[in-house]
């Protein structure tokens, strides 16, 4: 379905719609009553009347997404994992029926909570980590399957199960899921090899035609032939969840706007959307270049699902293939420790490939080196050094160092993030300062929630009372990721 946020009509009215009701998402998640070509068709004529009321036509022409947790109130007479085992059940969803902009899956899934109405690629994988916790495999089986579901008829899982996503992914987190299920079920492995299959052709469409010093789509070849990837999107346009954002940032760009919304949308694919690690300028959002930067996390991801197809051919007896990408992992590791790792900094930073050389920024998506042992023992003893002196704050580590008012910087610490961390710190026996992480990281959950009866999206790690705000919409409650690694942590 084309988007119904560019069929209503011109940038006045989808301005003026956003204003009225208050948040960018809410219009593309409704539900058309009638064809988008009456409802257009009938707007552009009233539109026109004295006294014409937009919400009272919104109301009349469009079935507003049901909040669904509004009603539910917490008992802080239960713990935070009490709480959490009885979110499950508030953040189910049953298989969908097709309707507006929700692409109908076929088995039940968890959604993060908040105005996140629907299935997120990256997020499930750390609320997969609490439903395994919980004894939930049965769901863990269903969101995969959803997940190849999508794979199979997109070609790729889109950053959620919206039609305005179709054009980006998000962070490729599919293999992990596959080898967490694999845990429970020994075949996994074999069951979603051609998934694995085509979710790694989709990461790395356009590699045979690049010559060195030359991308496409999402892969990059560098000078020494080597090839990494990027974040991109196939659109160029304002995001229609974040429209009023966009093109407000355009105004303010010297960027042209097409180049501008592809970098927001690269970012938005990311899951880091946005932090200053994106920028040229730390302090400026309008010179966000995310296309132009080779970043080290999703390289350890892909990394991860190179072996991952590796193991998965070895176990079907198929090892020329189980060679190959033995070697192309092997590859990928080598270029990442060429590019990223800085001698003089001691640390992993991503690489801009347009200027040919390391981004400044301390991130916290070093991390994921140690977390899929990219990383030597002396880097990640270096790594570990920096996380402590200058990530580690009272309530778990800072996504960043720099406070630019966006979510995904300091003061603001994520889930998901603190999960991989700290996996990676026990990876390389840094025990004393994992064990550190996971006491900050709790409490901070634990004070939150006494104080508002919430897991919340994100947490202010640099104060004792961990509420954080920052990005393009207020922080939300419910919620999946938190709820995940706070059950796999306490269970560690």
């Amino acid at each position: 379905m084309i988007t119904q946020i560019h069929e209503l009509g011109e940038l006045f009215e989808v301005m003026q719609l956003q204003n009225i009701l208050g948040d960018g998402k809410t219009f593309p998640d409704c539900v058309p009553r009638r064809s988008l070509e009456e409802i257009n068709n009938d707007f552009n004529q009233r539109k026109k009347e004295e006294g014409f009321d937009l919400r009272k036509f919104i109301e009349q022409n469009f079935e507003l997404p049901t909040a669904y947790s509004t009603a539910y109130q917490s008992d802080l007479t239960k713990s935070a994992h009490q709480h959490i085992e009885n979110l499950w059940h508030v953040l189910t969803r049953a298989p969908d029926e097709t309707g507006g902009s929700l692409i109908p899956l076929p088995h039940p899934y968890i959604v993060p909570g908040g105005r996140f109405r629907e299935i997120y690629y990256w997020d499930s994988y750390f609320t997969m980590l609490g439903l395994e916790a919980s004894g939930k495999i049965d769901m863990i089986r269903n969101m995969i399957d959803n997940f190849a579901f999508l794979i199979d008829m997109i070609g790729y899982i889109p950053n959620g199960n919206r039609t305005y996503f179709i054009g980006r992914s998000q962070p490729p987190f599919f293999s992990l899921m596959v080898k967490l299920l694999n845990r429970h079920e020994a075949d996994a492995l074999s069951r979603y090899l051609p998934q694995l299959e085509k979710e790694y052709a989709f990461w790395m469409h356009g590699v045979e035609s690049l010559k060195k010093n030359q991308s496409v789509h999402r892969v990059v070849r560098l000078p020494d032939d080597s090839v990494l990837n990027r974040y991109w999107d196939e659109h160029n346009t304002p995001r229609p969840e974040s429209y009023k954002e966009d093109v407000e940032l355009a105004h303010q760009s010297k960027q042209k706007p097409e180049v501008l919304f592809r970098h927001l949308r690269a970012a938005a694919e990311s899951g880091w959307d946005f932090s200053s690690r994106w920028f040229k300028d730390v302090t400026q959002f309008s010179t966000i270049h995310t296309t132009e930067i080779i970043p080290v996390d999703l390289n350890c991801l892909l990394y991860h699902l190179e072996q991952t197809l590796s193991d998965a051919y070895r176990e079907t007896d198929h090892n020329t293939k189980a060679t190959e990408y033995f070697q192309r992992a092997l590859i990928r590791k080598n270029a990442i420790q060429k590019y990223c790792w800085s001698y003089s900094q001691n640390f992993f930073f991503d690489f801009d490939f347009v200027e040919q050389q390391q981004k400044p920024n301390y991130t916290l998506a070093a991390a994921f080196l140690l977390f899929f042992e990219v990383a030597t023992p002396e880097q990640a003893l270096a790594v570990g050094r920096i996380l402590e002196e200058k990530f580690l704050k009272p309530g778990g580590l800072t996504t960043t160092l720099e406070h630019s008012g966006q979510q995904w910087d300091a003061p603001n610490g994520w889930a998901p993030l603190q999960w991989i961390a700290y996996k990676g710190l026990l990876n390389y026996s840094l025990t004393d300062l994992a064990a550190k992480l996971k006491a900050k990281w709790i409490a901070i959950n634990e004070t939150v929630y006494i104080n508002t009866g919430k897991m919340t999206e994100k947490y202010d790690v640099w104060s004792e009372g961990g509420e954080a705000s920052g990005g393009e919409y207020p922080n939300q409650d419910g919620f999946g990721w938190t709820n995940g690694v706070y059950l796999a942590m306490k269970k560690s």
